[in-house]
């Protein structure tokens, strides 16, 4: 080898480590052991061609202990998927559904737009996006096909309703995000509630309009499904619909009125989902084991991507990853703010046809944020510290279209695995479609008009 071919080599191992890693993320193995298996690997061949001191590995330790595990911000990921996960197995989201069919059953489309409603309400209280999916398939997918709805209509519906859980707070995504960006996570909170429900409302406008000018493709549901009379109806809605809305108000209202941190929050939610388990007569032994083993199986997936994440993304930045990037943008004429925003944005939903928003968030954010961070979107926010919170946010609206778009939109799996034989993957695929669209329809309105994800943080005080 000569010597300008090993400095050349030893200039770009960035660039070799990047293509090698998506290369290697077909491979089949699990992202948490490749991305920290090509990490170790680059940073011994970053050694051999003189660019990496193998001291540095030991900057590792404190590393992941003090953004991983000594982090009292993540302590809220555990307990939030408990508390999910407890709510969808308790059977507490099954009595919501009922409530709200019965509520909307003389709107067009009114079954579908129960379960958009309904996965805003999880969203709220879970943020789990897998639990949700698989919670509505089973229980409103066998109500829908009886009323004989459109198969793709029904399965984008519940698809969609499905994501929110990763917007609406309290968000798994959202905290990591706060973390990684060094954003406070309840400034986010409130960042991501308009967006979210301006999804819901987008979800539910295109339902409405649909079915009613094609009403074959949503039956309505049989008048004998309403409750005998008024009492009943209260009785129901008593039972079935306040105690959710009461626990939301719980875990998010003590974040936005300062009663409590997230991760406090995140406890007042386990407590309040135990509590209405027990209400429902449903919390035992058995429940209660099935949903430590299925948490315990979550958030080891979850921060093992946190470790291998950390080793990768420590070893791409000594190797001069954040230079490189830098160069390519410049190399593009991507200089101004705008430029830099669009070519992230479309890079996020490009990489969400592939990846998860997991492996999105540690891969993209640690390369970006010094970047974004020299950004100046004053004359359109009107002021300078409401861009870092507007453009997480923007990413999080983005990085729902993940979780549709195939071929690997987790949510896809989800449904697949969980619905009858009739329903194919291609019903599934045309039925995201129209949803993924609404998406990047969203997404648009909250750049044009910040104020969308600005207004309640500024409100409640959040920037001040």
């Amino acid at each position: 080898m000569s010597q300008n071919t090993f400095y050349w080599i030893g200039d770009h191992l960035s660039v070799i480590m990047l293509a090698v890693f998506a290369v290697a993320l077909f491979c089949g193995f699990p992202v948490a052991f490749v991305l920290g298996g090509i990490g170790l690997a680059f940073g011994f061949v970053g050694y051999y061609f003189e660019v990496f001191n193998l001291l540095q590995f030991l900057n590792l330790l404190p590393r992941i202990w003090g953004s991983v595990a000594q982090n009292q911000v993540l302590v809220a990921i555990p307990m939030f998927v408990f508390m999910g996960t407890l709510l969808e197995k308790s059977g507490v989201a099954d009595d919501l559904l009922r409530c709200l069919q019965v509520l909307l059953r003389r709107v067009p489309g009114g079954l579908a737009m129960s379960v958009t409603l309904m996965g805003t309400i999880m969203a709220a209280s879970t943020g789990i996006v897998g639990a949700t999916v698989v919670m509505l398939t089973l229980i409103a997918l066998p109500a829908m096909m009886e009323r004989n709805y459109n198969k793709e209509l029904a399965v984008g519906t519940i698809a969609s309703a499905g994501t929110l859980g990763i917007l609406i707070p309290p968000s798994i995504m959202l905290v990591v995000m706060g973390d990684l960006l060094q954003i406070p996570v309840g400034t986010l909170f409130t960042a991501a509630i308009g967006p979210g429900l301006l999804l819901s409302l987008v979800y539910a406008i295109y339902i409405l309009v649909l079915c009613w000018i094609f009403p074959q493709l949503a039956p309505p549901l049989p008048e004998d499904m309403a409750p005998a009379d008024w009492s009943a109806l209260g009785s129901m809605i008593l039972k079935s619909f306040l105690p959710p809305s009461f626990l939301i108000f719980l875990v998010l209202g003590s974040i936005f009125f300062g009663w409590a941190t997230p991760t406090e929050a995140s406890g007042v939610g386990c407590f309040g989902a135990m509590l209405l388990a027990f209400a429902n007569r449903r919390l035992n032994f058995k429940i209660l084991q099935d949903v430590l083993e299925s948490s315990a199986v979550t958030n080891g997936m979850v921060f093992f991507i946190f470790f291998g994440a950390t080793l990768f993304s420590y070893v791409l930045r000594v190797l001069g990853g954040d230079d490189v990037m830098v160069e390519i943008l410049k190399a593009a004429g991507i200089v101004t703010g705008w430029e830099v925003m669009t070519f992230l944005m479309v890079l996020v939903f490009l990489l969400g046809f592939f990846f998860d928003w997991i492996e999105i968030c540690l891969i993209v954010l640690p390369i970006f944020a010094p970047i974004l961070a020299a950004l100046d979107f004053s004359a359109h926010l009107g002021d300078s510290k409401y861009f870092l919170a507007w453009i997480a946010t923007l990413i999080a609206v983005n990085l729902q279209t993940s979780f549709l778009t195939p071929p690997f939109g987790v949510t896809l799996f989800y449904m697949k695995g969980s619905v009858p034989s009739s329903i194919t993957m291609g019903h599934i695929y045309r039925g995201i479609i129209p949803f993924v669209l609404l998406q990047v329809l969203g997404l648009t309105l909250a750049i044009a008009f910040p104020q969308i994800v600005l207004w309640l943080p500024i409100a409640t005080g959040f920037f001040d």
